[in-house]
């Protein structure tokens, strides 16, 4: 990121590097927020635990404010983290290829099998993807 930064401002110059500092601090409150909300919507939607708002948000939020607080490289969390997220693709591609190329699902609509084969060579090949990028972070 302090790479990025100079770059900008080698650059760019002004003020390119502060609206990217700007633009990454409000992307990652968004993010927390998404996260929090997804949180609080799974504990009370999918676990049935009516908890007060504050508990259910404050537990969402713990794990991010615990790895802040340790002392932990952030730019170190920021890769860890998107190599994390990045293995929930397939959890949503696969069922979504199977649900498309469903008769049952789908009826006429259904993916054709040129398409059908077609997603799940990008699927494939975004698993090995994940797989390399999870082994390059952790060797």
């Amino acid at each position: 990121l302090e790479e990025i930064y100079e770059g900008l401002h080698v650059t760019l110059g002004g003020i390119a590097p502060y609206l990217f500092a700007i633009a990454l601090l409000v992307s990652g409150l968004a993010s927390s927020s998404v996260g929090t909300m997804s949180g609080d919507a799974i504990m009370r939607g999918f676990l049935h635990l009516q908890l007060p708002l504050f508990v259910r948000r404050t537990v969402t939020m713990l794990p991010a404010i615990l790895l802040l607080f340790s002392g932990f490289d952030p730019t170190r969390a920021l890769v860890l983290s998107q190599v994390a997220l990045s293995f929930g693709i397939p959890f949503a591609l696969i069922p979504l290829i199977r649900a498309t190329a469903s008769e049952r699902y789908m009826g006429e609509h259904r993916n054709s099998r040129f398409m059908n084969a077609l997603s799940w060579i990008i699927v494939s090949i975004v698993i090995v993807f994940n797989v390399y990028l999870l082994v390059d972070v952790l060797v």
